[in-house]
């Protein structure tokens, strides 16, 4: 039962989400503080946008290709940076593969630059854009008559009493703010921290402690994935607004729960499969073709989910590189969602358009390999 259940859960937050925690709240401080700046550059480079979309996902998660979906509907990028942001994007599965392999992530995300800032210049270039309705033109600089002014009632003299007196300035950080539960997962991730890094790294092996620390991590992590509706919460338009510290937790807190709790489904499921059949993924690399094909495929479907349980079965040696690549550069992780309340027809478009440079580069690594 141990090497069944506890363990896989215990791995999934020791390995996977202590590490995700470590890089979440950097980044989404990051993302919160100066990602109006990356979007004006958008704005400002449309001729390289491609390239500038594509580098804006480099950093885990959604949050820049979201940006780029974003700006995307309001005009100020073009079709071919959306599909840029879409195939270079690694979404929430980037965690995964960063705890596993840093170097080889490291690797990828330059391929997907590359093959993602390529893809997107090809579709400027043919003039590819679904959109049905372009945005309103920004209007011209006629000069208009102003209107006549008209007299103003002087305002009634307000009493002292009834004067607005200025609000008290809201603390910069506040606990409560962050909520219960959230709070909670931190201090489980920074006890598990304290064993995490030392085990990762060959430094301790303690067994139990281990085990106990990783399971009640995992556990806090699937109260707070349902308590937030089982998605996650903090990949959307509104959150790049809020920078508060107390926002970053709460919203990072969120995501190391939803990257723990799809991770833990991979190491569990895959546990299951090696305990019950004996199969162990060896057999796997001689489905080249057919591997590659299904990752491409399993990209079309929108969201992180699908795409965490295919790097948690990556990680766990249960797929080859080549039908990682593929499922990689397809899948559009959860910036397609907001693109099909955009504009579903063009994210239907471009989520069938990232399938081809997907099933391209997979088979040039089946090749090369």
């Amino acid at each position: 039962m141990t090497e069944l259940l506890l363990r896989p859960l215990a791995d999934a937050f020791m390995q996977v989400g202590v590490f995700v925690a470590l890089m979440v709240a950097p980044f989404g401080w990051a993302r919160c503080r100066w990602g109006h700046r990356l979007d004006a550059a958008l704005e400002r480079r449309r001729v390289a946008a491609p390239l500038v979309a594509a580098a804006l996902t480099m950093p885990p998660g959604c949050g820049g290709a979201i940006m780029v979906m974003a700006a995307y509907g309001r005009g100020a990028v073009s079709y071919g940076s959306a599909v840029a942001a879409l195939v270079a994007t690694m979404g929430d599965a980037s965690w995964v593969l960063l705890a596993h392999d840093p170097w080889l992530t490291v690797q990828l995300k330059g391929l997907l630059l590359v093959v993602g800032a390529c893809t997107g210049w090809l579709v400027d270039a043919v003039g590819l854009d679904p959109r049905r309705k372009r945005p309103a033109a920004a209007p011209t600089s006629r000069r208009v008559a102003p209107p006549a002014p008209t007299a103003v009632p002087a305002p009634a003299p307000v009493p002292v009493a009834a004067r607005a007196v200025p609000a008290a300035p809201r603390p910069a950080f506040a606990l409560h703010e962050v909520g219960v539960l959230p709070v909670l997962l931190w201090l489980a991730i920074g006890g598990g921290a304290t064993v995490s890094l030392p085990v990762t790294f060959q430094l301790l092996d303690p067994e139990t402690l281990y085990l106990v620390l990783g399971v009640l991590g995992a556990t806090v992590a699937v109260v707070v994935f349902a308590r937030a509706g089982c998605r996650l919460a903090d990949d959307d338009e509104s959150s790049a607004s809020e920078t508060s510290f107390a926002a970053v937790l709460r919203h990072g807190g969120h995501e190391v729960a939803f990257v723990t709790v799809w991770v833990a489904v991979a190491y569990l499921a895959w546990s299951m499969v090696t305990h019950l059949t004996g199969f162990d993924g060896s057999t796997l690399p001689v489905l080249g073709v057919a591997g590659v094909l299904v990752g491409a495929l399993v990209g079309l479907v929108p969201g992180c989910a699908v795409q965490l349980v295919f790097a948690g079965m990556f990680a766990a040696g249960g797929m080859p590189l080549a039908t990682l690549v593929a499922n990689t550069i397809s899948q559009d992780g959860d910036a397609l969602l907001p693109l099909l309340a955009l504009e579903h027809r063009s994210a239907l478009v471009a989520t069938v358009l990232t399938t081809i440079p997907a099933l391209a580069v997979g088979f040039a690594f089946l090749v090369l390999a």
